[in-house]
């Protein structure tokens, strides 16, 4: 089993920025790829952001690009979303996600083995 732990998260106003980390732990041998995920109340959970440990690949949501940036450690098996330019479309629950192989995509939830309990964002004036 891998646990993942988010830190970071919080309150900010718009045009500012937040950092969202995550640990990995536990079996970290199985992880390959990392991501962020986030949730509106009473809606399904949207893809952000995500990284391939080969490579480096990294992709993201259009929503986020040009503002969100993941980069992340694959010997220290950790995540990192630095948020810019903040919205107050980003208030959500965000979650970090790691997968052992994506097949289908990385914005497909369902490709995800692992999920964090979420952080919360919120942006406000």
């Amino acid at each position: 089993q891998v646990q993942l732990t988010e830190t970071g998260g919080g309150r900010m106003q718009p045009g500012g920025s937040l950092r969202l980390s995550c640990a990995a732990s536990g079996r970290t041998g199985s992880v390959h790829h990392m991501a962020w995920f986030r949730q509106y109340p009473g809606k399904e959970r949207e893809f952000v952001a995500a990284i391939g440990w080969s490579g480096g690949f990294t992709t993201y949501a259009d929503s986020v690009k040009g503002r969100f940036t993941i980069s992340g450690d694959s010997t220290e098996n950790t995540v990192s979303l630095q948020m810019n330019s903040l919205k107050f479309e980003d208030t959500a629950v965000y979650y970090c996600a790691a997968a052992n192989y994506i097949f289908s995509g990385y914005s497909i939830k369902g490709e995800y083995d692992w999920w964090g309990p979420g952080t919360q964002v919120t942006v406000r004036g």
